[in-house]
């Protein structure tokens, strides 16, 4: 039986600085122990618990997609020690991962529906892993419209740039990026906030999921949006974000109610949210 306390030893790969502000980094690790990648069998929308030897550990969202073998892709923010140590580490270190943890998005539900993908600033990670699974050529069919809302407060603070202009140029996927506010006389795109644009873009909800990830200020006025677009509460997905310690369901740091976002989460359906103790 495997310890689920301890971690698989990786390798950095590389180092990505996504954001102007140098406080995004997306790491990209391999496996010490091939076997290993294996064993960590994980699903789009999951996280895992990252660790530095003499620093701590600390629960981030899976960005890369179960589609793309031989690594898997973290985005970092750097805001306490185990993040600020790893923003200084470097392509060759060593560190473990352990996981993966929670639940996940309900790939099998979602097959022939349409989706509509709501994000907003770093907490798109875990959506980056599903537009990518989505995406790929194995998985495309199964799934209907695809319509991306994804902002952040600027330009400079947008993750993966490349990937966002091959998406917009495919014509399988609607993207629709916005900023808060922006003074670039280039900026080609739409400029407010995330709830206003999902109401100004009004996707349909006939046969319709929305999944939606991102600071609790914003969930919080986009799921009247979307209530107003006419999703019902159970075809609303979002994932939580709490403090977590163990991942696993066991030290209690993150319930809400009787759920552990860590073990039970960190999705859940708005139905099920509206059963517990009101997170937003």
């Amino acid at each position: 039986m495997n310890n689920p306390y301890l971690p698989y030893p990786v390798r950095i790969d590389s180092v990505i600085t996504e954001t102007e502000d140098r406080n995004l980094k997306t790491f990209k690790f391999i496996f010490l122990n091939p076997e290993d990648e294996e064993k960590f069998k994980y699903t789009a929308g999951q996280f895992a618990m990252l660790s530095v030897a003499g620093q701590g550990e600390i629960p981030i969202g899976i960005a890369s997609s179960p589609t793309e073998k031989g690594f898997i892709k973290f985005t970092v923010n750097k805001v306490g020690r185990v993040t600020t140590f790893m923003h200084n580490m470097k392509a060759g270190d060593i560190m473990g991962v352990r996981g993966p943890c929670g639940n996940w998005y309900p790939w099998d539900i979602l097959e022939g529906k349409n989706l509509v993908i709501i994000g907003g600033g770093f907490a798109f990670t875990t959506l980056r892993s599903s537009i990518v699974y989505m995406l790929n050529p194995e998985n495309r069919s199964k799934y209907g419209k695809i319509d991306v809302v994804y902002g952040a407060r600027h330009p400079g603070l947008l993750l993966y740039r490349e990937e966002l202009a091959a998406w917009e140029a495919r014509d399988d996927i609607n993207m629709h990026i916005t900023v808060d506010g922006t003074t670039d006389p280039n900026w080609k795109y739409n400029v407010g906030f995330v709830p206003a644009i999902t109401k100004q873009k009004a996707p349909s909800a006939e046969n319709s999921y929305a999944i939606i990830c991102g600071p609790p200020v914003m969930i919080k006025f986009t799921l009247p949006v979307l209530t107003e677009l006419g999703f019902p509460p159970e075809r609303i997905i979002s994932s939580l974000e709490m403090r977590m310690k163990c991942g696993i369901g066991i030290c209690g740091r993150c319930n809400l109610g009787t759920e552990y976002v860590c073990k039970d989460g960190p999705v859940f359906t708005l139905e099920k949210l509206s059963k517990l103790p009101n997170e937003y």
